[in-house]
């Protein structure tokens, strides 16, 4: 079991838009070597040589393909276009990213099977021109995906019904966990779909999961989430990120204390095989 161990950038999205070059710094001196840029199309070249100049690999990414604007990460729709699909992945091309993954789609557009087809459709149509450069693409959930029921169904198991074989998911476990999702189950269920987790992890209490940012995020392993049950059970694992949304402490202690545990959880599983 060759896992990667890797970090998503928007965890420390104000130190980067602050100063690039020290935060990137403090990522590699906690031990990554693999990192999850977001919205990196507009600054793909600054990213590619300060990651390049770091030794940092980039082999996964969020940019919006199924979505006509930008969503902010509270979820609120805006009117900015996002970039289109050529310039895209060729700014994955830069970074020597091989997955693009759609990091949220409106929960307005999850109320209905023919809905989530249509955003089905949308990532089966940029698998086809990802394709061409030897790119694939993902999709990447909150709760309200899992929180959508249809029959037996979460609107997450039909979106994978409907998509290509070709486009992978990236489950994040806090929010599945957040959903009230059997968490397990649904890694079983989705099977070798899923090559990328975000192992991230919270305490679920009711109050402080009410707010946005979530106030419950704690390192991985002192949470509620099955985070090394997770990782055993996903059967094509390529990459475990590390991933807060908020974080009220010692944040870059946080995100090496989580890389330490899920590289262990990694280690036990390859272990058990």
């Amino acid at each position: 079991m060759s896992v990667l161990t890797s970090i998503q950038l928007f965890t420390v999205n104000q130190d980067l838009d602050a100063d690039l070059d020290k935060t990137l710094d403090a990522i590699a001196a906690r031990g990554f070597t693999t990192v999850e840029p977001y919205n990196f199309v507009r600054r793909a070249d600054l990213l590619a040589e300060a990651l390049s100049s770091r030794n940092l690999a980039s082999p996964t990414g969020h940019a919006f393909v199924a979505s006509a604007s930008f969503v902010n990460p509270d979820g609120t729709p805006t009117d900015s276009d996002v970039p289109t699909l050529d310039e895209t992945f060729a700014a994955a091309e830069k970074l020597g990213m091989s997955v693009v993954i759609e990091p949220y789609t409106d929960p307005a557009r999850w109320t209905s099977v023919e809905q989530i087809q249509e955003i089905a459709a949308l990532l089966n149509v940029a698998a086809d021109a990802a394709a061409a450069r030897g790119i694939r693409i993902g999709y990447h959930n909150h709760a309200h995906e899992l929180e959508a029921r249809f029959g037996d169904k979460t609107g997450l198991e039909i979106l994978a019904d409907n998509l290509d074989p070709r486009v992978v998911l990236e489950v994040d476990l806090y929010w599945a966990a957040r959903a009230g999702v059997d968490v397990l189950a649904l890694l079983r269920t989705l099977g070798d779909r899923v090559i990328a987790v975000h192992a991230k992890d919270g305490t679920l209490e009711p109050e402080k999961v009410a707010a946005y940012p979530p106030a419950d995020q704690v390192a991985a392993g002192l949470g509620a989430v099955p985070l090394a049950e997770s990782i055993a059970t996903a059967s094509a694992l390529e990459i475990a990120i590390v991933e807060f949304d908020h974080f009220e402490g010692d944040l870059y202690a946080a995100i090496e204390q989580s890389r330490v545990f899920i590289e262990e959880a990694v280690s036990n599983a390859a272990a058990a095989l």
